[in-house]
């Protein structure tokens, strides 16, 4: 399955797939994929996944990561999901080979994984966002994990995936403040049922105690796994599709 390449305004550069059998008669479904963060672009088997289920597929790359142009944690990156949200209906070409698109979903879901957990959760309280499933999501900046301080965090992603990210140190320092790209702070604006949360207690990266602590704040669901460490968005979805699609048609 050849997957597609688009820009979204200026900056943002995302793959995607369309359904592997389209019908226009019927309402249209879609999902966005928020990455995590460092990582290597490669979650082509989510977008078949998804794209053999029935829905249009959206992997973005956040400004100022990868191709995308820009300047990495500039802007918050919830922000550049919702540039994808905005521009469905507005157009977009097949960059491979020029053809032009327009989605208008009835339905739309995002699955955020780790560093892109926030943009998910964030967006939940989007009235075009039907549910978000979050993977391993940070939900609280300033408690950082001991295996990944944020300082370390910095510099470990500037010399181990160079021009992959760039940003500024101060755009960096925006996370630790926990006023920017912050999900517990703004606790009470989350509409907790169109959020299903998969979390492991041995994960390293992310800790457990935060993501438990907010559940409970928000109401969101919360499927909290003996083991599994920093969970893998495919394979959570792969995995347990049945509850998530069960999760996805509830009300």
């Amino acid at each position: 399955m050849r997957i597609l390449r688009t820009r979204f305004g200026k900056d943002v550069v995302a793959e995607f797939l369309p359904p592997v059998r389209l019908n226009p008669k019927r309402p249209q479904k879609a999902v966005i994929f928020c990455s995590g963060m460092p990582s290597v672009p490669r979650h082509g088997a989510l977008l078949e996944f998804f794209a053999r289920k029935g829905f249009w597929c959206f992997y973005p790359r956040y400004r100022g990561s990868w191709e995308s142009s820009g300047r990495f944690l500039k802007y918050s990156p919830e922000e550049d999901i919702k540039m994808v949200l905005e521009r469905l209906p507005r157009g977009f070409k097949d960059l491979w080979s020029g053809k032009a698109y327009k989605v208008r979903p009835a339905e739309t879901y995002l699955v955020a994984g780790s560093f892109g957990g926030p943009a998910g959760i964030l967006l939940a309280s989007d009235k075009r966002i039907k549910k978000v499933v979050a993977v391993s999501p940070v939900v609280e900046w300033r408690a950082p994990s001991k295996a990944e301080p944020l300082s370390w965090l910095e510099k470990f992603v500037r010399q181990a995936f160079g021009e992959g990210y760039r940003f500024k140190s101060s755009d960096w320092r925006k996370l630790a403040s926990g006023k920017f790209y912050n999900p517990m702070p703004r606790w009470k604006e989350i509409p907790g049922k169109k959020l299903l949360i998969y979390h492991a207690k041995d994960d390293e990266s992310v800790r457990a105690r935060e993501v438990v602590r907010f559940a409970k704040l928000t109401g969101a669901k919360l499927k909290m796994l003996r083991k599994g460490g920093h969970l893998s968005s495919y394979a959570v979805v792969a995995k347990h599709w049945p509850e998530i699609k069960k999760f996805f048609k509830s009300k």
